[in-house]
């Protein structure tokens, strides 16, 4: 008698971006920072979290910004939500320049006439692994994109969110368990949970909710270039028997967008078939 396969998850709808929308945000406006991707394979590439979540919420009703360090990138996930008979602008932002990212939130404040929800989908690896390979320049970097970028993002558009809206942070497991082995990357993911949490207690005043997504591994172009450069990346147990797709973590993102969500505030979900709770 051979033995048992592992379990594998099977691949849903929304598994794969083909369930269609359901109006769950219908009329709002929203900005996705980090809507872009990056292309590894172009022929090959799977959807990226930011892109599939720029392109759910538009299915959702959602009239949104893209904004992206890249406006190729941007552009191109426009191109496919107008494709889709959807509403979307791109905004080219550098999330690492305070100047840019001021821009960033007038710029789709004009365009959406208000907002009603933010995703901040950045994120930098850099340097070497371990903490003899850290240099400050690179911590500085990775700090300065990862966590002061965010925070300056919340700073200007709090004002601007109308009441009941909703911040979604795009975290890591990284954030809640060593592995990575990146300390900059790691520290700038946990302390996202604090700066969440400060955020969601002054938004709790207008009652704009604030919460926090961790992924674990996730088949998207930047981690497959992740595991390019740490091939123990790709061999990493799952108990779902696979990765993540970029749509898995963009319906997480839809849920916290939503009114389903309406009194969820504060909290960080994993995303990650049970690595952190299970494991």
């Amino acid at each position: 008698m051979s033995e048992k396969q592992p379990y594998v998850r099977p691949h849903s709808a929304e598994s794969l971006g083909e369930a269609p929308g359901r109006g769950r945000l219908t009329g709002r406006r929203i900005l996705v920072v980090g809507g872009g991707q990056q292309v590894v394979d172009a022929d090959t590439d799977p959807v990226g979290n930011g892109r599939a979540m720029a392109m759910l919420f538009a299915r959702e009703g959602a009239h949104v910004a893209v904004a992206d360090r890249s406006a190729e990138a941007a552009q191109a996930t426009v191109e496919l939500i107008h494709a889709e008979g959807g509403q979307a602008s791109l905004i080219q932002a550098d999330i690492s320049r305070e100047d840019d990212i001021v821009r960033m939130v007038g710029t789709a404040v004009e365009n959406l006439g208000g907002l009603d929800g933010l995703v901040l989908n950045v994120g930098i690896g850099v340097g070497g692994l371990g903490l003899g390979a850290v240099k400050a320049e690179e911590w500085d970097a990775v700090l300065g994109v990862n966590l002061r970028g965010p925070m300056l993002c919340c700073r200007e558009a709090l004002p601007q969110l109308a009441e009941g809206s909703s911040i979604v942070f795009i975290s890591s497991i990284a954030g809640l368990v060593a592995g990575s082995r990146l300390p900059a990357y790691d520290a700038s993911k946990a302390a996202l949970g604090g700066l969440m949490r400060h955020v969601a207690l002054e938004g709790s005043r207008k009652g704009v909710r604030a919460n926090v997504i961790a992924p674990g591994l996730v088949d998207t172009p930047l981690g497959r270039r992740a595991t390019q450069g740490r091939p123990s990346r790709g061999t990493a147990p799952q108990f779902f028997g696979r990765q993540a797709t970029g749509w898995e973590i963009a319906y997480a993102a839809l849920f916290f967008m939503s009114d389903e969500a309406v009194y969820v505030t504060g909290q960080t979900l994993a995303v990650d078939s049970g690595l952190t709770g299970i494991s």
